[in-house]
């Protein structure tokens, strides 16, 4: 036996936490057994209180792991193993907890030992590598905050991704045995949503089902009668509303023993229970059916972002995939295409809390962490605490995405981003468009100039990857206006330009306003335009083809030296990935799976169909020579900077250089470095 006071100085606040001094004050303590495994030491404890209340609690050394109160459920789980981080205990210490635990059943069965209550929440990600910020944010507030929920009751995440076979899922979700199940959805996941379940719900009626996310969250009373299997929605930021739903369903066996006790009581007379049945309309943010009724509770306030615990520290091993993190909502911008627009709340978590995040994931050497943040640079002092804090902690690993908006850029931090490590940072710089009619119709503020301006000042350093991004179908953008769109930002030279198409998301501005723009898009999602007043669909069709063009041969990377060269072939870089395009359809390239180096002697044929095009004259076949002789070195490079070619490509030709000039060459270099500074240890 052991005095209250010298009891483990981590159990006490556990059990406050867990609400076992509700039930009297503690008298005793005793340490039952105590054991070395390989994840730290395990003891078993058993309490007593003035209320002779009696508990069994097993507890782990390492405060990143969660302590367990043993119930009967968790019992029949674990009395043929445990199962800590990945490895199993070794057999005397699964007898020590099987024995442990029966003996703690024999008090926890005599006082009214609670079922464990299971909620799932799942998450269908584009890749592997994603994770899903919404469900762990879900997880953690309501370990912090809820009430009434037992130790015993579990909050778990199922991650899969959209490239998942979508039997697969169903068995996982099946399998977990949830007693609630709960599912995250986005525009890329709804459809597996849907369908995954309509079928659970064959399967296990009995058990609730709810959505959440902005997929569901506009014109959601149309999707709940459309989805007869769905219990309701929850709209908007779900993490208090998660919480006290949680709390709902932790509180349903609690409430079903009430009302045995009040049908007791009646039957004898001995009095009346206080406690007052809780329900769903209560709980504000959700809409949920009654029968055939349809029911919205009140609006859920905004939440402080600081109150949300990070998520992260119980998360596993992050070390191959991406991290999602967020240090502000809402955005100050009213862009009509954006859901965020709608959002007019803007705010940001604390700056300490926020530091102390960003040097886990840089101590645990996450490969990357992305700012789900609208507009990180909105604020300026905000933006500069971070980018100083992680240059000046940095261990040259993890990089860290942000989304800015370039023209808000000011000296300051420019001069600093220009400071930083190559590749500790890449920005993401959303322009959509230069035309000034569309910028001001989707209510967008940006002044080009500026935009020009500071990409310039940081592609000039070449310490950060830029990424530019314009999107096709927007009002008052043709085939041409996008083109000239094109035109204006290749000439900025980003590292990665993508060609979006206009997403109509139910919510938004652009939506609302689809019979004024005449705009058609896909009913499934991801809802993509079709056709405008201004863009037919052949002309979408004609924008498609150059959007695969320059992902394949500009945001590959592998045929950096080529594309800058070839590009003075043509009138314009718009013009270059059009005819390529128009080239891959007439050969019938389009929809086949080539190898990069199928790529290289496509583009060769393509130069020379071009070439011959314009050869008229003794002077014109003289420069004809001339350039496919530069495109050659160029091709030449960008290969064998990419892959160690064995045989040389036939489209190459001979090399031109003799093995003895060859072989001088890198003698002398091996001893002076002129040329190849950074090729030690590669040769």
């Amino acid at each position: 036996s052991l005095p209250v006071n010298s009891i483990h100085s981590d159990v006490l606040p556990r059990m406050a936490e867990q609400g076992f001094t509700s039930h009297g004050r503690l008298v005793e303590c005793r340490l039952r057994h105590s054991v070395k495994t390989d994840s730290g030491i395990l003891s078993f404890s058993y309490f007593r209180t003035t209320e002779q209340n009696k508990f069994g609690f097993v507890q782990f050394d390492r405060p990143k792991i969660e302590n367990h109160l043993l119930t009967h459920e968790s019992m029949k789980k674990r009395k043929s193993g445990f199962t800590l981080s990945g490895k199993n205990l070794a057999a005397g210490n699964r007898i020590f907890l099987y024995v442990a635990t029966r003996f703690f059943l024999r008090y926890n069965e005599k006082n009214g030992g609670k079922k464990q209550m299971k909620i799932l929440l799942t998450a269908i990600n584009a890749k592997y590598i994603h994770s899903n910020l919404a469900v762990y944010n879900l997880r953690a507030y309501a370990a912090h905050y809820a009430k009434g929920m037992a130790d015993s009751d579990t909050v778990e995440i199922g991650e899969y991704t959209i490239n998942n076979q979508m039997e697969d899922i169903l068995e996982g979700i099946y399998k977990a045995k949830p007693d609630v199940l709960m599912f995250s959805c986005y525009i890329w996941n709804i459809a597996f949503v849907e369908e995954l379940a309509e079928e659970f719900h064959k399967l296990r009626p009995e058990v609730p089902v709810w959505v959440g996310g902005p997929e569901v969250s506009y014109e959601t009373e149309s999707f709940l009668r459309e989805h007869p299997q769905i219990t309701g929605v929850m709209i908007g930021e779900g993490e208090k509303t998660f919480c006290e739903l949680a709390e709902y369903y932790a509180g349903e066996s609690r409430r079903d023993k009430e009302k045995q006790k009040i049908q007791e009581t009646q039957r004898t007379g001995e009095g009346k229970s206080t406690e007052e049945r809780s329900k769903p309309g209560e709980i504000p943010g959700i809409a949920y059916r009654n029968g055939d009724e349809i029911i919205f509770t009140a609006p859920r306030e905004m939440l402080d972002l600081s109150d949300i615990p990070f998520c992260y520290d119980k998360a596993g091993d992050f070390k191959n995939r991406i991290i999602y993190y967020e240090t502000s909502r809402g955005c100050p911008f009213s862009c009509s295409y954006c859901l965020s627009s709608i959002d007019k709340c803007l705010r940001f978590r604390n700056l300490e809390l926020v530091k102390k995040e960003l040097q886990f994931f840089i101590d645990h050497e996450v490969p990357q962490v992305k700012f789900v943040d609208r507009t990180f640079n909105c604020k300026h002092d905000h933006a500069m605490a971070i980018w100083n804090y992680i240059k000046e902690h940095d261990k040259g690993i993890t990089n860290f995405h942000f989304e800015v908006a370039a023209d808000l850029l000011n000296e300051e931090e420019i001069e600093l981003i220009r400071s930083l490590r190559p590749g500790l940072i890449q920005l993401e710089i959303g322009i959509q468009s230069t035309n000034k009619q569309t910028i001001k119709e989707i209510n967008r503020s940006m002044n080009l100039e500026k935009v020009r301006d500071k990409v310039a000042r940081i592609h000039e350093k070449g310490n950060v990857h830029q990424h530019l991004d314009l999107i096709a179908g927007l009002p008052y953008e043709n085939y041409d206006s996008f083109a000239h769109s094109f035109n204006e930002v290749y000439a900025m030279e980003p590292d990665q330009f993508q060609l979006g198409f206009l997403k109509v998301l139910h919510g938004s501005v652009m939506h609302e306003k689809m019979k004024e723009y005449e705009l058609l898009c896909q009913n499934r999602p991801p809802y993509e335009v079709l056709s405008t007043k201004w863009l037919p669909y052949s002309d979408v069709i004609r924008l498609k083809k150059v959007e695969e063009m320059v992902e394949v041969y500009y945001n590959s990377f592998q045929f950096s030296h080529t594309m800058r060269l070839l590009v003075e072939l043509f009138p314009s870089a718009f013009s270059m990935y059009e005819k390529m395009g128009d080239y891959y359809e007439k050969k019938g390239l389009f929809g086949l799976n080539h190898s990069r180096l199928t790529r290289y002697e496509i583009l060769w044929d393509f130069v020379e169909s071009e070439l011959a095009e314009f050869t008229c004259s003794e002077k014109m076949q003289k420069k004809e020579a001339d350039f496919k002789e530069k495109v050659l070195e160029s091709m030449t490079l960008d290969l064998y900077l990419r892959d160690n070619v064995k045989n040389r490509p036939a489209f190459l030709g001979e090399s031109k250089v003799e093995k003895d000039v060859a072989s001088e060459f890198y003698k002398k270099e091996a001893e002076e470095h002129k040329y190849l500074k950074d090729y030690e240890g590669y040769d």
